[in-house]
């Protein structure tokens, strides 16, 4: 046998060995899973987590998972949760939807349960009315490989989600609307009673998700219902520390439980379904198809005293939150997915005089928009700062004051030809899970073959959030030092093509929302 013959041979055995070495089935929460074995990583996809929310149960909280007999297949995704049927096909996902979707998915490198890795939990974003576990981009064989287990977690989107009405509060005789990041939580009690059977260590969870899978990390990490479910975070693009959204305050989003239950009320009388039992009778499909396409419906978290009790900038000030270290940031250019179109000065002065109020001429003279290609960067810059930016700088701050844990922040600034603005929203997505110029990762991601500079951010940013998950510090060998944020030291580990630690970007930009929402935090 030739040298050439007898290497293929030995990476054929050892190829063998390994697979033959992962963790081929387990015993979970409602019965024995088996799953499938590739490249060094045991993959279980579509294990229920909890009953099926349909029926009597929509519009619930979560519920104990339905045992079943026998060994159950593990090999493929359960069905997306009631959304738009279009967000599949941008994230390149199947197409399968259902309100049967609380499933999610284990990948293990362990090769037997006592090897207690570390976990990372995975939400996914979509503007809390799209997204799914099964977008190639999150598939977590790549991240497993580098020695921690992923789980991604489904949860409701919407009206499934999101709606709270006056008759579903009477129901709980507390509040409702927070359906979805409910799910999150069962999902994380699960991972908690579970993991260690896939050689996973249920002390060392960390979570993470983008846009609003960051939104949700940073509402649990001020939720009650969270304590305890998790020992680090991880957000990107994501943060919620803005005052309650009463009507169309610029850069607020989370409207309180009363102004919820008016705008639920008013979505099912339009349905005809003027009580909860009417409306529980209402084929999901017809539901779905009055939020209308894309990212319309309105319907979000909800301050409901519960899971969310009150704004998180007070909740962290006076010192109520589940307190870890955190590693959070934002994109360069993540503004300009919300403005497509060309912008006036006129146009901008408008939108900024009728969301921002009486601190609106701050936020004017914060942003140089005397020309329309000034006012469109100005427009993108603006959604970029109130929508992501100044919530993760505000959270930094507060976690360094305020907590134990360390804050690490990051700004991501990969420029590319195709990308000389910078970084879209959601372009880390596959540089973080090492999938790179696949299907899937969003219209802002990588298209055709990841080039050298591409591989070394993706090796840059796993590395990081790995180590971050491994031992809370995301500092490790062959990276560059990033420091940990403090008020008196406000450093920002840039990822571009020389990153290292810097000050904050755009601080005259965030100073000037401070300002602002320091204003609207006074009126109630």
């Amino acid at each position: 046998m030739s040298k050439l013959a007898l290497g293929a041979a030995l990476v054929a055995v050892l190829a063998i060995n390994t697979a033959g070495a992962q963790i081929k089935s387990a015993t979970v929460t409602g019965g024995q899973v088996e799953g499938v074995s590739a490249d060094g990583v045991a993959a279980y996809k579509g294990i229920p987590f909890a009953a099926a929310p349909i029926g009597d149960l929509r519009w619930k909280g979560p519920q104990p998972v339905v045992a079943w007999e026998g060994t159950r297949k593990a090999d493929t995704y359960g069905p997306s949760c009631m959304q738009d049927p279009n967000f599949a096909k941008i994230f390149a996902a199947p197409p399968a939807i259902s309100e049967d979707c609380l499933y999610l998915n284990v990948w293990t490198p362990a090769r037997s349960a006592t090897e207690r890795l570390p976990v990372m939990v995975w939400i996914y974003g979509g503007g809390f009315v799209g997204g799914m576990t099964s977008v190639p981009a999150y598939d977590g064989t790549h991240l497993a490989q580098k020695g921690v287990i992923l789980v991604s977690v489904a949860y409701r989107l919407g009206v499934f989600g999101f709606l709270a009405h006056p008759g579903l509060s009477h129901e709980t005789g507390k509040a409702s609307g927070n359906y979805g990041l409910l799910d999150q939580i069962a999902s994380l009690k699960w991972v908690k009673a579970n993991i260690a059977a896939f050689g996973g260590d249920p002390s060392r969870v960390t979570i993470f998700g983008e846009s609003a899978g960051g939104l949700s990390v940073s509402m649990l990490a001020a939720s009650p219902r969270a304590r305890g479910l998790f020992h680090g975070v991880i957000s990107e693009s994501g943060g919620s520390f803005g005052p309650p959204r009463y009507g169309n305050e610029g850069g607020e989003t989370v409207p309180p439980l009363k102004v919820a239950e008016t705008s639920g009320k008013a979505f099912l009388d339009k349905l005809g379904a003027h009580d909860i039992k009417a409306a529980r009778a209402l084929p999901a499909e017809v539901i779905q198809k009055a939020l209308g396409p894309g990212l319309q419906g309105g319907f979000w978290p909800v301050f409901d005293g519960e899971v969310l009790p009150d704004d998180q900038y007070k909740l962290y000030s006076a010192g109520r939150f589940n307190d870890t270290n955190v590693l959070i940031g934002t994109n360069s250019d993540e503004g300009s997915l919300f403005v497509t179109q060309t912008v006036s000065p006129a146009a901008f002065e408008q939108q900024v005089r009728e969301g921002y109020g009486a601190r609106a001429e701050v936020i004017l003279a914060a942003s140089p928009h005397a020309t329309a290609a000034e006012a469109t960067r100005a427009a993108a810059n603006l959604a970029r700062d109130s929508t992501f930016a100044w919530h993760t700088w505000a959270w930094a701050l507060l976690q360094s004051e305020k907590g134990k844990g360390k804050a690490y922040l990051y700004y991501f600034d990969h420029r590319t030809a195709r990308t000389p603005n910078g970084s879209g929203h959601g372009s880390e997505i596959g540089y973080v899970f090492r999938n790179l110029g696949g299907p899937g990762s969003g219209p802002a991601g990588i298209q055709g073959p990841p080039t050298a500079e591409d591989e070394a951010i993706s090796a840059l940013l796993s590395g990081y959030w790995v180590n971050f998950a491994k031992t809370g510090n995301p500092n490790g060998a062959g990276l560059p030092q990033w420091p940990a944020f403090s008020a008196s030291d406000q450093q920002v580990l840039f990822a571009d093509r020389h990153p290292g630690a810097r000050a904050v970007p755009n601080m005259t930009q965030l100073k000037a929302l401070d300002e602002y929402y320091a204003w609207r935090r006074a009126q109630h």
